[in-house]
């Protein structure tokens, strides 16, 4: 899974930076359809990672049903955190 390619699926653009609003919206909402569809265990995981990344993630007690996806994406979270700080 290329994060570009991701970009281009969901919003039409490799570029966030030029896609409006109205897009991005759409973009998330078919992001979260696919989440929920979604069988293979690591395009979930990916899926679940991007829509962190845009804020848009569901709570990992409702996204996964194992404790070591959660755990999985507590450790990310806590990657992510320590990045931005």
């Amino acid at each position: 899974m290329k994060l570009e390619d991701q970009f281009l699926r969901y919003f039409g653009s490799s570029d966030l930076a030029a896609v409006t609003l109205a897009a991005l919206e759409a973009g998330i909402d078919h992001m979260r359809v696919d989440f929920g569809l979604e069988r293979d265990h690591d395009r979930r995981f990916g899926l679940w990672t991007l829509l962190h990344m845009l804020g848009a993630a569901p709570d990992l007690d409702i996204a996964f049903a194992s404790d070591t996806d959660r755990t999985a994406a507590r450790r990310f979270i806590e990657m992510t955190e320590r990045h931005e700080a």
